[in-house]
């Protein structure tokens, strides 16, 4: 499906920027999502454009965009204080050009600073999707990214691949899941943190199809 380039302003601390991204309005869309990527790739990878297609196909509008690093054709992120004002920006886009609720949602790093910018009050989703959130580095269980979680008042969906290094052990991932006020887990069963399962390969955007379904549900929500 086509999607419209766009771009959105953003208010970096070390002063004001643009960052790309692609608008994909359904017809009689019931909800909108705003969808960033992941600290290893940006908002065209198969993975998302298969989510977005899908996405647009339930009736749900969608905005990709890109955090300033990859607009800067950096791989490494930069500062989250970067992240946090590329997700306010995102916000004031969506105001003007999709007013109403919106979802924030995002792989990996992209839903992890979608609910940094939460538990700031810097944006106001109506719900947030995190699709892989990546409690710790692998093998770093001591350094988890837990605490603003349970600040989060809105409504919380953890898509999580059973096989994720990103929240192994799984008796902690637990424990933040019972510490936040409003969450809940979707399993993939087998799923790493691609959400692909050995012995079952398939695309990237067939995978992001497949989720479709559960965060358009979750979405369209009260």
């Amino acid at each position: 499906m086509s999607a419209e380039a766009v771009r959105i302003a953003v208010a970096l601390p070390t002063g004001g920027t643009e960052v790309s991204g692609l608008w994909s309005a359904a017809p009689d869309s019931s909800a909108t999502v705003a969808l960033a990527h992941g600290a290893g790739a940006g908002m065209e990878h198969p993975f998302l454009a298969g989510l977005t297609d899908a996405l647009v196909a339930e009736g749900i509008s969608v905005l990709r965009f890109v955090f300033p690093y990859v607009e800067a054709g950096r791989r490494m992120p930069g500062p989250a204080t970067h992240a946090v004002a590329t997700w306010a920006g995102v916000q004031a886009w969506l105001a003007s050009a999709a007013p109403g609720r919106y979802v924030a949602a995002g792989k990996s790093y992209g839903g992890r600073m979608a609910s940094v910018a939460t538990s700031e009050g810097v944006i106001a989703p109506a719900r947030l999707v995190y699709l892989g959130y990546p409690l710790h580095p692998p093998g770093r269980p001591d350094k988890p990214r837990r605490e603003h979680l349970s600040a989060i008042s809105v409504p919380q969906l953890f898509v999580e691949g059973e096989n994720d290094p990103f929240i192994d052990p799984r008796d902690q991932f637990d424990e933040v899941i019972a510490s936040c006020r409003n969450a809940q887990v979707h399993w993939i069963a087998g799923g790493n943190h691609s959400f692909e399962v050995k012995g079952a390969r398939r695309p990237a955007d067939e995978i992001g199809a497949g989720l479709a379904p559960v965060v358009a549900d979750f979405a369209r929500g009260a």
